[in-house]
């Protein structure tokens, strides 16, 4: 399928040579541009690219639709996350990033953008292959996708009484990440939903030490 990046609204910075180019996906009612707030915080010489969720709710920006809080709709979370997929390959080509070790894609999410990430992810490994999720939870309800995903690094980010991510729907989420042999790192810290000072610090450190893909 030919994607239209015109028809997507997006920012792209290029990285630094080595440094990785980090998808950056907002949460609900975020767009690209507030997101890229997050790379500093990360790696000032990461390169970004931050797209913009293609369903709305009340007036939000979201990457998926939701049937109420907390319940996705399923058919809707995997033709997102297909895009989504397309969208980066065809983003890659067009700025001419080849991946792997010259300059490695890792996904970082917030709340229903980490969501995304997870689900595009665990759809599309040879696609997004590392995921830095905030608050983020197993995407697909009581379905269970059947995929290899050895080349797959994650690193999960919550809080423990995150009411909108719950620690059953991640505990799920580990089981099927573990069950498709990725790589599964899971840090949990006191509170609820959001990014602390103590996730930028853990994740800035699983950055530095991820192996690097091949390429």
């Amino acid at each position: 399928m030919t994607v239209d990046l015109a028809a997507w609204p997006h920012v792209y910075r290029p990285a630094a040579p080595g440094a990785p180019l980090l998808l950056l996906l907002h949460g609900t009612g975020g767009n690209e541009q507030q997101i890229t707030t997050l790379a500093a915080n990360l790696d000032p010489d990461a390169g970004v690219l931050a797209p913009r969720g293609r369903v709305t709710e009340h007036g939000m920006n979201r990457w998926f639709r939701r049937l109420a809080e907390g319940v996705f709709d399923l058919d809707d979370v995997e033709v997102r996350a297909d895009e989504l997929a397309e969208f980066v390959t065809a983003a890659l080509a067009e700025y001419g990033v080849s991946g792997g070790a010259a300059s490695p894609l890792v996904a970082v999410g917030f709340s229903n953008g980490a969501n995304i990430a997870l689900a595009t992810a665990i759809r599309h490994p040879e696609v997004v292959p590392s995921v830095i999720a905030f608050s983020g939870m197993y995407p697909f309800g009581d379905r269970e996708p059947v995929t290899e995903l050895s080349g797959l690094s994650v690193l999960l980010l919550n809080g423990s009484s995150d009411p909108m991510a719950p620690r059953s729907s991640v505990d799920r989420l580990v089981g099927v990440l573990l069950g498709g042999e990725a790589r599964v790192s899971r840090i949990e810290r006191e509170g609820g939903h959001g990014i602390a000072e103590s996730d930028l610090v853990e994740a800035r450190r699983w950055l530095d030490a991820r192996p690097l893909p091949e390429g």
